[in-house]
């Protein structure tokens, strides 16, 4: 920082002694002035300290005015002070190359000393002007950044409560969004860590899947109470009847990306809500879709999806044990579940096991 804070400091460098007076004759009424006769005088000391601006000779003995110059661009904390050249020099060509090299001015010798004071007042005022320009711009980056966060939040929230809706007509709690979503995040986290050729996603990708994956079950919304609440097993008319859930849901968040435009998340909610109960082989619904034709978010909540209702209790079944379910899951890889998917849980078992455990209390023995 500056010597003294209320007064700017002005670091003059020249190896004419008769120029230093002349400079600091002329600025130490409003300036505190440090003369220097060789440049690397002049960085020892900014080495340790600070100035406002600084007056640089261009032809000097040992480092010219260029040699300082670009010693003053290449350190981060100096390359800010801004620097008049101070020449006798009338090569035009240097003038360019110092303005180039980041030179504010370029002032020629002899200068007269008004010229001096208002190319110094200039200066400085340009770069205070500057900074308190850049702390504005910081200070209102800042305040759209909390209100994004804001933004982000109330988003969040809404498409928790929309979740959450949905999932407490079929369930109890809405504990079933969470531990499927806890799954989900297992597998995407793995998909991210050790990317893999066909299941390479981007760091928003994997986010908009774990959050979207909330949504898997929101056409339920659309389910008539006498099936969806339903304490028996369904008959087949009840079950085509659920079949149509991922219809209603897709319909629902088109409806939603039509009034929001291509919003990544409300897409990836829709392929995810669409296609969840697609298969591998091509046997699941709505579509039929086979293999990577089924997008890669749909394929993830499917697995967390079907191990939740394994070890979940219903009025028809019991809570199969993790081992129960993990086997189930093995059995079905290469026809309702993606194999590499399926890999990837079996080498994260315990953590599967966390998620169940922190959202089940007593559903299995």
């Amino acid at each position: 920082m500056p010597e003294n804070n209320s007064t700017p400091v002005i670091l003059t460098v020249d190896d004419d002694p008769i120029i230093l007076n002349s400079i600091l004759s002329t600025l130490k009424q409003e300036y505190n002035v440090r003369p220097f006769t060789s440049g690397e005088t002049a960085l020892k000391f900014l080495s340790r300290n600070m100035a406002d601006l600084i007056l640089l000779d261009y032809n000097m003995p040992g480092m010219s005015g260029f040699d300082v110059l670009g010693a003053l661009q290449a350190d981060p904390r100096l390359r800010e002070i801004p620097v008049i050249f101070l020449t006798g020099s009338v090569n035009g060509d240097d003038e360019i190359q110092a303005l180039e090299m980041g030179a504010m001015d370029y002032l020629l010798k002899p200068f007269k000393p008004k010229s001096l004071q208002t190319r110094v007042h200039l200066q400085l005022e340009l770069h205070r002007y500057r900074h308190r320009l850049e702390a504005l711009v910081e200070e209102k980056t800042e305040e759209l950044r909390q209100i994004n966060r804001k933004l982000e939040q109330r988003d969040k929230t809404t498409l928790d409560l929309l979740a959450m809706a949905g999932d407490m007509r079929d369930h109890d709690t809405g504990e079933h969004i969470e531990r499927t979503t806890g799954y989900a995040r297992v597998i995407v986290n793995a998909l991210v860590e050790r990317p893999t050729e066909g299941y390479i996603l981007t760091c928003d990708k994997a986010s908009d899947i774990i959050e979207a994956t909330k949504l898997h079950d929101i056409g339920k919304i659309a389910m008539p109470d006498s099936v969806l609440l339903k304490p028996g097993r369904l008959t087949d008319e009840e079950f085509k009847i659920i079949k149509t859930h991922p219809l209603h849901g897709a319909k629902m968040l088109e409806a939603a990306l039509a009034e929001l435009g291509n919003d990544s998340l409300i897409k990836e909610a829709f392929d995810i809500a669409y296609c969840h109960h697609e298969k591998w082989d091509g046997t699941g619904y709505p579509q039929g879709l086979k293999g990577s034709h089924i997008p890669i978010g749909a394929r993830v909540s499917a697995i967390a999806d079907v191990f939740d209702a394994l070890t979940s209790a219903r009025p028809y079944k019991k809570a199969f044990t993790p081992r129960e379910s993990f086997e189930i899951l093995y059995k079905d890889s290469g026809t309702h579940f993606d194999p590499h998917l399926i890999e990837i849980v079996k080498n994260h078992e315990s953590e599967f096991e966390a998620v169940m455990s922190e959202g089940k209390k007593g559903e299995y023995s």
